[in-house]
């Protein structure tokens, strides 16, 4: 667990039925009284019940991006720090900041009961910014169905997963982005490729003429640098329902500065990744780019780079938080995922196959063939 974090886990507090209450009270509506909910696609707040919407007030500065240094060697500002109630889920290891105040909770990845006595405070690195669901949770219903529909010899319990609400979440993940100057000397070879013909026997035994590709080698040195912006990084892993990477693409130009009323309605996966791994993870992206760099400046045909030395400077990073919808269900044992970006509604998942779907359509098969063998084989 990062250092960042006040409590380590030995240190987790216990919560009391009422401080999680006043911990989760959201903003009421003024006229009924009942939750406000962020409305996807939005920037307001809206109540399910009369219709009522409110705002969301945007900070005006926009994002601020935090230097990284003093985090890693000082432990970090506690302004920009809170504490929030985590539900730690057993099975799968998910560490869960629910905004609303829920009677019974589930885990968004496996779908196990949460005990909400079983919650306890701890410190974050506050979100710096957010992209909001875009998308509601009824288009993530008719984006699962479509999906469904091209299963074949999918279970019926897959069906009733696609349509029933109680089987989907809208889950914000955790992911870290770094930002930073980079610059970078390197030696290396630029190669350029020239033919020669030769004559060579072909496979039927006569000779023909080959060009045949060659490459010159000439050295290369010099020196890149430009602007690395916004490496994401993802911040959780657990030991089940990792987001597919097809899905794990989002347009960060929709990010809002961070404002906890996104939230309401939804669940918040806390990291699990701390800053300091996460940002050794960002460095070697970093490498990869600086290198497409370097053999793009060496230019040529082809390229190789011997040695390279790179340097980042004005290193600065955020904790944001991405949108997912999550469907998880149990299947004979088993525990599968579907996922769908909260952005664009691209899903993806896991999927289990009906024995007797298959047994069925193998035994009609086999109807068929014996019909087929027994008319027309006389």
């Amino acid at each position: 667990m990062s250092e960042i974090l006040r409590f380590t886990q030995n240190d987790k507090k216990p919560l009391e039925e009422e401080e999680i209450q006043k911990t989760e009270l959201k903003k009421a509506c003024v006229n009924c009284g009942a939750e406000l909910k962020y409305k996807p696609g939005t920037t307001s707040i809206s109540c399910e019940y009369c219709g009522h919407e409110e705002t969301i007030k945007l900070d005006e500065k926009g994002f601020e991006e935090l230097e990284l240094y003093p985090y890693l060697k000082e432990m970090g500002a506690q302004r920009h720090s809170e504490e929030i109630s985590m539900l730690h889920c057993k099975n799968c290891g998910a560490n869960q900041h629910v905004e609303e105040n829920y009677k019974s909770l589930h885990c968004v990845y496996c779908g196990m009961p949460l005990i909400l006595e079983d919650a306890y405070k701890e410190d974050w690195i506050l979100p710096g910014a957010v992209l909001p669901f875009q998308i509601d949770q009824n288009a993530s219903f008719i984006i699962f169905k479509k999906w469904v529909k091209r299963l074949w010899f999918a279970p019926n319990k897959l069906q009733k997963a696609a349509l029933d609400p109680q089987f989907t979440k809208g889950l914000y993940l955790p992911y870290w982005t770094f930002d930073a100057q980079l610059s970078a000397t390197y030696i290396g070879q630029r190669g350029e490729y020239y033919y020669e013909t030769r004559r060579v026997r072909n496979a039927n035994g006569k000779m023909v003429t080959q060009q045949v590709r060659k490459t010159r080698w000439y050295p290369a040195s010099g020196s890149v640098s430009g602007f690395v912006d916004d490496t994401l990084i993802k911040a959780s892993q657990q030991k089940s329902g990792r987001i597919p990477q097809k899905i794990a693409q989002w347009n960060l130009t929709k990010l809002q500065p961070f404002n906890s009323s996104f939230l309401s309605g939804f669940v918040t996966e806390k990291y699990t990744i701390p800053l300091q791994e996460g940002h050794l993870h960002s460095k070697e992206v970093a490498r990869d780019i600086a290198e497409r760099w370097c053999r793009q400046d060496i230019g040529g045909d082809t390229q190789r780079v011997t040695s390279m030395n790179m340097q980042l400077s004005e290193e600065t990073f955020k904790h944001i938080l991405l949108p997912v919808y999550v469907s998880a269900y149990r299947y004979q044992g088993k525990e599968y995922n579907f996922f769908i970006n909260g952005e664009n509604g691209q899903i993806s998942g896991t999927r289990p196959y009906s024995f007797w779907k298959i047994f069925f359509a193998v035994l009609a098969g086999l109807l068929v063939v014996g019909l087929l063998v027994f008319f027309f084989g006389k």
